[in-house]
């Protein structure tokens, strides 16, 4: 198999359709289709139902795709190992993270490392930290953040490095009147804002509420992060967030969740398969010393979050 073999398929996948993936790929159609039909010959299968409307993935296309798309993904990083022999004047870090940890965590750690290396090019994915290690796993990451839960946590085919434990606090308008601590079965009867159903974050609070036998009282439902921390400066209600999001939001005030305390481990993920190149070395680097300013003892954070990577 050659790289623009399993390039032009990639793409044709991607697209649906012959002519459109030949067009991305500025190739001729006839080129495109005879890359296709040398590599199902080379593996002898067919890859795609060829129809009028276009062209969709065989059960041996569908098998061979990710396997394609981390082959692609690989042969990608080899070239940026080799461009960034230059000292990091160039390259991609191409870095995934949950929203929750995007507006706290990662902006911070985005704007250091941009600021030591402003050649090279940044690219953030958002998601759920499954579908994120499903991608760094196919190679269409570098890195990723993602939030697990308990002490010892494992992704199979990933390396997970535990950044931090952060807890789980409760955040009011700064005009609100509030207190220091309050009790799950407290928060149950004071209207929420609630995140949209694809948040772990809005699963797990459900979680708690539905072990202690609560039913919250939701002012707002279905909410992305940037929206719930506006309506919750806006009044409308109180919101379950992660206690680095409250760092530098003066129209927000936050009390501590007990009786239970809620709390997330931050992680840094990495394919254990694969050596890093020397951008995402230095993105590591620039992550471990983030959460070590973030975490450190008299911080605004310091009681909030607790550093776990072994030293």
């Amino acid at each position: 198999m050659k790289l623009e073999q399993l390039r032009s398929f990639e793409a044709i996948a991607r697209v649906g359709h012959f002519t459109r993936a030949a067009e991305q790929l500025y190739l001729a159609q006839p080129s495109l289709s005879r890359q296709i039909a040398a590599l199902e010959a080379d593996l002898g299968v067919s890859l795609f139902h060829r129809g009028p409307s276009g062209a969709t993935l065989t059960t041996a296309g569908e098998l061979l795709l990710p396997i394609a798309r981390r082959m692609l993904g690989d042969a990608e990083t080899a070239r940026e190992q080799m461009n960034e022999l230059t000292g990091l004047r160039r390259g991609r870090i191409r870095l995934g993270a949950p929203p929750t940890l995007c507006v706290s965590l990662v902006a911070d750690v985005l704007a250091a490392f941009r600021s030591a290396h402003p050649g090279v090019e940044l690219h953030i994915t958002e998601g759920g930290s499954r579908s994120l290690v499903d991608a760094l796993n196919e190679s269409a990451l570098d890195l990723a953040l993602v939030v697990t839960r308990g002490p010892d946590p494992a992704v199979h085919g990933t390396e997970l490095i535990p950044l931090l434990t952060e807890e789980l606090v409760v955040v009011s308008a700064a005009e609100m009147p509030w207190r220091e601590e309050i009790t799950l079965e407290e928060l149950a009867n004071i209207p929420q804002v609630a995140f949209n159903r694809s948040y772990e974050l809005r699963m797990s609070t459900e979680a708690a509420f539905s072990a202690r036998g609560l039913e919250p009282l939701i002012a707002v439902e279905g909410a992305e992060m940037d929206a719930v921390l506006r309506f919750v400066e806006r009044g409308l209600g109180v919101a379950v967030v992660p206690a680095m999001v409250v760092i530098g939001r003066p129209g927000l005030r936050s009390a501590r969740l007990v009786s239970p305390s809620l709390s997330r481990t931050v992680n840094l993920a990495r394919r254990h398969d694969i050596a890093p190149s020397a951008a995402t070395a230095a993105m590591q680097e620039f992550v471990f010393s983030t959460v070590d300013r973030l975490a450190a003892p008299g911080t605004e954070l310091a009681r909030l979050v607790t550093p776990t990577r072994r030293r």
